[in-house]
């Protein structure tokens, strides 16, 4: 961690351990507890939105719906206390998405009213965003970042050119059908354009002259050879940060591998891993 957000007494040391830490036993049963508890809440908000579940259980959902937003709320209290400046946990990403899985709750108490019931439903729906609090416990994140951020250029560049076929055939499909065979705008058939090169292949809008099918024929072929670019891009940025976590995690005194993503010192022979 950030030398900005390491504790400051022994207990608050303790603390930072096994809420950030990954080592200890304390810290891998806070972690599992934590992970069954956000799929748990998950599980109830997405029960709690069918209705005769919600007319039958609802009471019983809320309570337990409140059980699990106090418990986040005291993890999140306790996440700040244990840093030397909370501030830089609160506007990380973690601690925005740990703010959104328990605000919804206190403020559908604070907004009442039936004029705020889409409001308080909105809200309600935002407690989702819980299941990004997994993202936290999984070693591999790191690595799926750091390929995901190494290859946006390249993505970028596949997408700016698919977005420009798809434009450039929805045109041509909108003055090659026309109004009458549902084509009705530019935008429309745009929108077609995509469904059919993505494979998705709705059918509320389908090409009636010959010409047409023959131009919806080629963007499935198109859709066909381009879906697997931007996997093969991942892939490969993937292959290599995988590479590179690997020999970053060598010692370089005794070969030592397996250390964890955030060791500083070898577990074998304690000598530090970065210069």
């Amino acid at each position: 961690m950030k030398d900005e957000i390491r504790p400051l007494r022994k207990w608050q040391l303790k603390l930072y351990q096994i809420i950030f830490g990954s080592g200890s036993y304390s810290s891998r049963l806070f972690d599992v507890v934590l992970i069954v508890s956000i799929l748990l809440s998950v599980i109830t908000v997405m029960l709690d939105s069918v209705k005769w579940i919600h007319l039958e259980y609802g009471e019983f959902l809320y309570a337990v719906e409140w059980f699990f937003t106090i418990l986040f709320t005291i993890e999140y209290i306790l996440r700040l206390i244990s840093i030397r400046k909370p501030m830089t946990y609160v506007f990380s990403f973690f601690g925005i998405v740990d703010f959104l899985a328990i605000i919804p709750t206190y403020l559908s108490v604070i907004i009442a009213g039936s004029q705020y019931l889409l409001v308080i439903r909105i809200l309600r729906v935002l407690r989702i965003f819980r299941v990004l609090k997994f993202v936290q416990y999984v070693g591999e994140a790191q690595v799926l970042v750091r390929a995901l951020l190494a290859s946006r250029r390249k993505v970028t560049l596949f997408l700016f050119t698919v977005l420009t076929i798809v434009v450039v055939i929805g045109s041509l499909m909108y003055l090659i059908e026309g109004e009458a065979n549902g084509f009705t705008s530019i935008p429309v058939s745009i929108y077609w354009s995509i469904v059919t090169l993505t494979t998705v292949g709705y059918g509320d809008i389908s090409p009636q002259t010959s010409l047409g099918q023959a131009l919806a024929a080629l963007i499935m072929i198109i859709g066909y050879s381009i879906i697997a670019v931007p996997t093969g891009i991942v892939t490969a940025e993937m292959s290599y940060a995988m590479k590179s976590n690997i020999a970053m995690n060598n010692c370089q005194s005794c070969g030592k591998e397996g250390h964890d993503t955030d060791a500083e010192y070898c577990k074998k022979c304690g000598t530090k891993l970065f210069d």
